[in-house]
């Protein structure tokens, strides 16, 4: 892979840059979400030669990075699309021209319907997911009004969520969808996502292969009936390489692996080992703004700068033995006991997120480095687009 490939097309937004040149690590205010560009274009090139030597499309879901650039980057890597986890967050994206879009939440009341009828009308290819009859009929009345034929996804309850139950209670629905003359089955979406995170490889494998078994059983029922499924679309970071070994499944949507976090890392792989099959990309900077005691430093991010929805703490890059904790709204702790290196106020500390998905959207940008050097700033525009 050419060191810059996934950058080119000009898709990234220009850095505001001091006299004298371009920005650096250094000069970054403070908490700051930063992208190491390595690391993440390396992330992006193993899960796209995974996904095409096991002939599986690849649809990352964009409510990991709700960044319009990170969706055209993994595009241009051969993704099919982007999946939207809401309705705002898929007019986000197209808004900046991502195209393949998959809105994996229903979409549900006449405001949030007629809003999908006028994205659809500007975008053909995008996908919508039903789980209920009644949505089905307010889906088809209300692109029928619009003049405009809707493709929907039946989504399928494999995983404690949304969703139809597998099976004939599938089957009805999808028969209803393909007889309306406003909707086109497209498919199945069967996200298991109580699967991702079991710990241990072959228990997390034992509990992906029981719930995506209905949703091929329930593919294979459709198309018994002479129902059309070409789609059959799940899988996570934690079970993209478990998912894509089940026939009949079409379509991984994966989207912690371009991040990644410390929630993934303790769930082990294959060999039991910690799950390594993608590397942190992304991080915190913080500065130390004060040391009270020898043994103690403050930093500059706190609940504000991280997800605080795990129950372990950010994770210092670089320097070992030196556990952070919660000091409020802007501030960290760390013990600097048996610190593996001297800490003082003003230096940088990188911390690795308990959770990328939410630490993300606490930020209006990502600085995207290279080395210290930063060369793209990205803005997270679909950040707060949870409606």
């Amino acid at each position: 892979m050419q060191r810059r490939a996934f950058l080119a097309g000009g898709a990234a937004a220009p850095v505001s840059r001091r006299a004298g040149g371009r920005l650096s690590r250094e000069d970054l205010p403070t908490p700051a979400l930063l992208l190491d560009l390595d690391a993440f274009e390396r992330n992006i090139a193993r899960m796209s030669r995974f996904a095409r030597d096991h002939h599986r499309a690849l649809r990352p879901h964009g409510k990991t990075h709700k960044c319009p650039e990170i969706a055209k980057v993994l595009i241009r890597a051969g993704a099919v699309g982007c999946c939207a986890a809401k309705l705002s967050e898929a007019e986000v994206f197209a808004r900046e021209g991502v195209t393949g879009l998959l809105v994996t939440t229903e979409v549900i009341g006449k405001p949030k319907i007629e809003r999908a009828v006028r994205l659809a009308s500007r975008n053909r290819d995008i996908i919508f997911c039903v789980d209920n009859l009644q949505n089905a009929r307010e889906l088809n009345e209300a692109a029928g009004a619009g003049r405009v034929r809707l493709n929907v996804a039946v989504d399928l309850h494999v995983g404690g969520r949304t969703g139809v139950l597998p099976g004939e209670p599938a089957l009805a629905l999808a028969e209803w969808i393909d007889s309306s003359p406003n909707l086109k089955l497209a498919g199945i979406q069967a996200y298991a996502g109580h699967a991702s995170h079991v710990v241990g490889f072959e228990e997390r494998a034992k509990t992906s292969r029981q719930a995506m078994a209905q949703a091929v059983e329930t593919r294979r029922l459709f198309e018994k009936k002479g129902l059309p499924c070409p789609l059959l679309t799940g899988a996570s970071t934690g079970t993209y390489s478990i998912d894509a070994e089940i026939d009949g499944i079409t379509e991984l949507q994966p989207g912690s692996f371009i991040f990644m976090d410390l929630d993934y890392r303790r769930i082990g792989g294959r060999e039991g080992s910690e799950y390594r099959d993608f590397e942190p990309a992304l991080s915190v900077l913080t500065t130390v703004v004060s040391q009270p005691t020898p043994r103690m430093a403050i930093v500059d991010g706190g609940f504000k700068a991280f997800s605080t929805d795990k129950p372990f703490m950010p994770e210092a890059k670089g320097i070992r033995n030196m556990p952070y904790v919660w000091a409020g709204d802007e501030h960290g702790r760390l013990d600097l006991t048996n610190a593996s290196a001297p800490v003082k106020v003003g230096d940088r500390i990188e911390f690795i997120v308990p959770h990328c998905d939410p630490s993300v959207n606490l930020y209006d940008r990502i600085y995207c480095l290279r080395g210290e050097s930063v060369e793209a700033e990205w803005p997270i525009a679909a950040r707060g687009m949870s409606q």
